[in-house]
């Protein structure tokens, strides 16, 4: 699923869109309604997420330009007022739904999910896990630039637990606790045999092994 972010603060821009890039979804951010305006009119987009109050064009005005113009991207507005004419307004602009700041990612995640269900939006999942690194654990596919890898399930697991844990230590006791049940447990050479086909694939420069104690992601 791709988003379109306008938000021109930076702090806020920068916490919604790593959240959004956490979530597996691909975001595009920019801080003003014209360049919001000239990206949505020449690329396709599952879903747009803008701030009202931003430079040079508000984001309700982005909003109704598309609109009147065909294009039928479902949107959320982000806003600071809390009065219902304001809403009006908004809805009236063409957007589908409103959320008004401060809010918590969560309630983000469930108009989100509300906007996939009306509009019958698939998004295949997909997790970031460095800069041109992307994980499809679906399909067990790792795409490192242009070359997409298949990797065994629990290669999956691996990447995901220790890249989402960056610059800390795991031991191969945590991995088997937490990716293993007590049956199927693993033997320590089959935990360095995944984290080596990994390294092979990511580089020896992201993932590491400290000597005694375990591997550490950066």
């Amino acid at each position: 699923m791709k988003i379109l972010l306008l938000e021109d603060d930076p702090i806020l821009s920068d916490i919604l869109s790593h959240h959004l890039l956490d979530s597996g979804f691909e975001v595009v951010c920019v801080m003003d309604g014209k360049k919001a305006l000239d990206r949505a009119s020449d690329e396709k987009f599952d879903l747009f997420l803008f701030d009202i109050n931003v430079p040079s064009l508000s984001g309700l005005d982005v909003i109704k330009t598309l609109r009147e113009y065909d294009n039928t991207t479902p949107a959320i507005l982000i806003t600071a007022y809390q009065d219902t004419a304001h809403m009006k307004n908004g809805f009236e602009s063409g957007c589908d739904d409103y959320i008004k700041k401060p809010f918590e990612l969560e309630e983000l995640d469930l108009r989100i999910n509300n906007i996939k269900k009306r509009f019958s939006i698939e998004s295949e999942e997909k997790i970031l896990i460095a800069d041109a690194i992307t994980l499809y654990p679906d399909k067990n596919s790792l795409h490192v630039k242009d070359i997409a890898y298949q990797l065994a399930h629990k290669e999956c697991e691996i990447l995901i637990y220790l890249s989402t844990r960056k610059r800390r230590v795991i031991s191969s006791e945590e991995l088997m606790q937490n990716l293993w049940t007590y049956e199927e447990m693993p033997s320590d050479a089959t935990i360095r045999v995944y984290i080596k086909n990994l390294r092979d694939i990511v580089g020896k420069d992201r993932i590491k092994t400290i000597r005694g104690s375990g591997y550490y992601f950066e």
